[in-house]
């Protein structure tokens, strides 16, 4: 316990108290031109309590040391303090980053929320956006390398360098529309293509009512050849097929699935049945919320379009499309649980998919040699709407896959049976 100074050199940075519960309390100086900010057991930022066991005895970074005897928990913790400790840059438009590469991305942000999603909508374009991401990012295979044959280089922009090539990929059918509407944003900003690609897609989800707001990085380096074929998953592929495409590209869990899945909450399809193009996957495409988890696990009974389409199944309201793939992993032992994990339980929704997307938005890069330019995100609204069965349905109408869960109790909503009205475009 007690008091100790943290210095780089012979320049005193700070201060950290160590309390009588062993957590350690950081004081930082802005007279070293640091910004000033406090940690402790109840304030790490997220994620800080992992990085605090891994952290172990190592160096601090930038040769800060104590200058005096610590604890290791002390030393652990300065090590997940510093790295939120930054030097603040400011850019040559007036506004001030963490990191001078995050500069470019003020008129980048603002260029595309005016521009590309027409004032900030949660709207077409942002579902187009966030498709991209994982089109681009999934196209990378270690298996297929191991054969020494290119695998792809995850979100390295080559879905888009190539597009060519990679929009002829059957899973890909309808991402050149977006990838053509993004070009001219990517021509007139300092940015990578690969970079702009999973940057716009985490703007634009920020423009959703209950969406978390997405970490960003920056650093990727262009594609210099396309993607394999094969690397996306399509929407009629076996659990088994789409669990292993997963595992394989970044070694996600089937509960890593599960959440990237939620980006079809605020998601539409054009070309699973092309007489109804905008075709959303749950009643509220325009907002973040669980209704995708509930309304995959009601029964079907009809076609919103025409039947027979490949990758499709019935849904149980008209208007929604349901993906087969989106119904199998719903019922699959594997998936099931975590599936209706998320039908009463926004918190959990918003945290796995940040994580997912994350580890997913990095494919093919060394999470060391990016820049984090988080900050840029704005945060999105709050949620806009609470779990329940759309009018019409209720508890009865669930096909009950979780075996160790009941299903959560949920209202229903009130008036004439539900009918969800196409996304329209932009």
């Amino acid at each position: 316990m007690g008091w100790r100074l943290l210095a780089i050199g012979h320049t005193v940075l700070g201060k950290v108290h160590t309390d009588a519960a062993g957590c350690s309390h950081v004081y930082l100086s802005s007279r070293a031109r640091y910004v000033v900010s406090i940690f402790g057991c109840f304030d790490w930022p997220r994620g800080a309590t992992q990085q605090v066991r891994a952290a172990g005895a190592r160096r601090l970074p930038e040769g800060a040391h104590m200058l005096q005897g610590f604890r290791t928990s002390t030393l652990a913790a300065l090590q997940v303090a510093s790295g939120a400790v930054t030097r603040r840059v400011t850019c040559a438009d007036g506004n001030t980053a963490s990191d001078a590469a995050c500069c470019a991305l003020f008129a980048v942000r603002d260029d595309i929320q005016a521009n590309l999603f027409d004032g900030g909508e949660c709207g077409e374009e942002v579902h187009e956006s966030l498709r991209l991401t994982f089109h681009d990012a999934i196209g990378i295979s270690p298996k297929i390398q191991a054969t020494g044959v290119f695998g792809g280089g995850g979100a390295d922009g080559s879905i888009a360098l190539f597009e060519d090539i990679e929009t002829n990929f059957h899973a890909n059918l309808g991402v050149d529309e977006i990838i053509d509407e993004q070009k001219p944003f990517i021509a007139r900003h300092n940015i990578t293509t690969a970079d702009f690609i999973q940057f716009a897609g985490a703007i634009g989800l920020s423009n959703c009512p209950g969406a978390p707001r997405l970490d960003v990085f920056v650093g990727r380096k262009d594609a210099t050849q396309p993607a394999p074929d094969l690397t996306v998953p399509e929407p009629f592929d076996s659990v088994d097929k789409i669990l292993e495409r997963f595992a394989d590209a970044g070694r996600f869990t089937p509960a890593e699935v599960v959440a990237l899945l939620a980006s079809h909450t605020v998601a539409a399809a054009d070309h699973v049945d092309p007489t109804i193009p905008g075709t959303p996957f749950d009643s509220t495409p325009e907002l973040f919320d669980t209704q995708f988890f509930i309304e995959t696990q009601l029964k079907g009974t009809l076609f919103p379009g025409t039947a027979g389409n490949q990758g499709e199944k019935q849904s149980p309201l008209r208007g929604e499309l349901r993906l087969q793939s989106d119904f199998e992993l719903a019922r699959d032992q594997r998936t099931a649980c975590e599936w209706q994990s998320f039908v009463d339980n926004q918190a959990k929704l918003q945290n796995a998919f940040k994580a997912a997307f994350r580890k997913m938005t990095v494919l093919g890069h060394s999470i060391r040699n990016l820049v984090d330019c988080s900050e840029l995100v704005p945060i999105p609204p709050p949620p806009a709407s609470k779990a329940h069965f759309p009018a019409g349905l209720h508890r009865g109408d669930i096909e009950q896959a979780c075996r160790a869960t009941p299903f959560p109790t949920l209202p229903t909503d009130p008036g004439p049976v539900t009918s969800v009205a196409p996304v329209p475009p932009s």
